[in-house]
């Protein structure tokens, strides 16, 4: 869905158009599908968390604010995240796999010795180097755990103070990465077919600028000054 048919259906659903609230649910359910996928190992059906998130998505169509100029998916994010997760507390259904248990006790111990060893926390990325996972599995891993656990339980028996509350990583910038990664790709995905293939090429694929300008069959020059043009493009959709 354009930005412009987005913005107009926001206008309408505000004043109380019941239908332009309807086919923006139905329009946006590929945000709702992106955030509910996280959960999808949390013992509810994809189906179940499609339904909660939609109820999150409305929630955002009533409560937001046109004058605010906030991106309305940067908006809505929160709130869908946050219906799934009030579904699952209070639902109390919540499944731990045992792969989840098995990288938390993994993340749990590297971060002690990486503590002892530099006198400091490990960054989230520094915990997925030492364990050998991804920082979204160290993250998935971490908030699948301490969902069932109570956060004073200590984890050492000769340290009380080492509780599972300790080992929390911040969510809340965790929270505005997400919401930053949801509004980036819905900017890139309205850009030129060329600037997404730059974008893939150089940041994805991380290649050179000589190598990504040999494949599209064009200057490194070129290259250059198109990502300019992409940096500032992106600047003003994402301001």
């Amino acid at each position: 869905m354009s930005y412009q048919k987005n913005q107009e259906l926001l206008e309408k659903a505000v004043f109380g158009d019941e239908c332009a609230v309807e086919e923006l649910i139905k329009d946006n359910q590929a945000l709702v599908r992106s955030i509910a996928f996280r959960f999808k190992d949390r013992g509810v059906e994809m189906d179940d968390l499609m339904q909660i998130g939609s109820i999150g998505m409305l929630k955002a169509i009533r409560s937001f604010d046109l004058s605010k100029g906030t991106v309305f998916s940067t908006y809505a994010v929160p709130l869908i995240i946050g219906e799934i997760r009030r579904f699952l507390r209070d639902d109390g259904i919540i499944k731990v796999s045992r792969i989840y248990k098995q990288q938390n006790a993994l993340i749990l111990k590297e971060r002690e010795s990486y503590i002892c060893k530099h006198g400091q926390e490990p960054k989230i990325d520094e915990l997925a180097n030492l364990c050998g996972l991804t920082v979204e599995d160290v993250i998935t891993a971490m908030e699948a755990n301490t969902s069932v656990a109570f956060f004073s339980q200590a984890l050492a028996s000769d340290d009380e103070d080492f509780t599972i509350e300790s080992t929390l990583y911040d969510e809340s910038s965790d929270m505005d990465r997400y919401i930053e990664h949801i509004a980036l790709s819905q900017a890139i995905s309205k850009l030129p077919v060329l600037w997404r293939q730059i974008i893939t090429l150089r940041y994805l694929k991380d290649l050179s600028q000589e190598e990504t300008a040999k494949i599209l069959g064009l200057t490194q020059v070129k290259i250059s000054r198109e990502e300019k043009k992409i940096f500032e493009e992106l600047r003003k959709k994402l301001s």
